[in-house]
This record gives C-alpha cells, sequence and structure tokens, in this order.
C-alpha cells in the first residue's frame, strides 16, 4: 500500500519561527498559521497541545507502518517520542533559539499493530539547562497502556534565521 502524502512548500522553513518563542511556534502550528512538518505528515502524526515544557502527539496506526513482521515498526514509535520530548523542549526556548537531539532512546513495553488505532504521546522537560535540556515521554493507547516509554537529550542551539544570538 501507498499512502499519497501533499507536503507544504513552507514547512521546514526556519524562518517561519522568526520572533516567536519556541512556544508560540508549535502553537501556531496547532493552530494551522504555519505548516506542519513533512515527517508528520509522511508517518501520520500531528502535534495537538502544547505546554510549558509540555508537548503532546497524537498518531493513527496502520497498515502504511509496519515491518516485515506484521507489527508497526518501532522507528515510528521513536519519531513520536523524538517529537514530543523535542518539541516539549522548544517551547521553553526564547524566540531565536531551536533544538536539535543528541540522542533518543526508548523502551517498547507492548507490541503495537495496525489495529492499535490512535495513539497519544505525552513529552515532558525534566532538566532544563542553558545548553541541554532532558525530557521524556510515554507512548499510550487509548485505554491509556503504556506502549513505550524514553528519553531524549536535547541540545538548545542559535537560529540565525529566526534572529537567534550568534554561538561565535
Amino acid at each position: 500500500m501507498s499512502v499519497a502524502v501533499a507536503h507544504s512548500p513552507d514547512a521546514g522553513k526556519p524562518e517561519a519561527a522568526a520572533g516567536m518563542t519556541g512556544r508560540e511556534f508549535m502553537q501556531a502550528m496547532i493552530d494551522g498559521k504555519i505548516p506542519p512538518p513533512s515527517i508528520a505528515q509522511t508517518l501520520s502524526f500531528r502535534l495537538v497541545e502544547i505546554g510549558d515544557g509540555l508537548a503532546v502527539f497524537e498518531g493513527e496506526t496502520g497498515p502504511h507502518l509496519l515491518n516485515p513482521l506484521g507489527t508497526v515498526h518501532g522507528g515510528w514509535v521513536l519519531a513520536l517520542i523524538d517529537s514530543a520530548t523535542g518539541c516539549a523542549a522548544h517551547a521553553m526556548l526564547p524566540a531565536g533559539f531551536g533544538i536539535t537531539t543528541i540522542e533518543t532512546k526508548v523502551n517498547f513495553t507492548r507490541p503495537i499493530s495496525k489495529d492499535t488505532g490512535q495513539v497519544r504521546t505525552e513529552g515532558r522537560v525534566v532538566v532544563r539547562g542553558r545548553q541541554i535540556i532532558t525530557a521524556e515521554a510515554r507512548v499510550l493507547d487509548a485505554r491509556g497502556r503504556v506502549l513505550a516509554h524514553g528519553t531524549s537529550t536535547i541540545m538548545v542551539i542559535a537560529n540565525k534565521a529566526a534572529g537567534g544570538a550568534s554561538s561565535g
């Protein structure tokens, strides 16, 4: 099965964030003022809630996400965890700064099938340093059971296109 995906030519452009805090930028995506990144469209998940150090994603399982053994590929779950932890971290930043993931680790606790349906991934910042942020996320099914959980180490970076300070 192939999945047709429409990509926005404006998705993934850092200048879209110019003058906005991380939280404002994420909220603009939720509100449809800024297009979602193409990875979210391709992998059928979306940002649905943003707060101070919090990001919530929802995703839909399906046959387009299966590995050769017939379960949802672990890379999809890792992408959800990386997205939720990264956006939770980004939501804490002032205008002109962004993030990049240094490391993400995931633990799978239950198999996920094409019929699992909607999952919810809740990412929360654990520690915010000046240059390094750590965050954790949990992937939950519709009954609230933990399907996977993970942690990310995230680096704060200046976004020159968005007016961030130069790091030298």
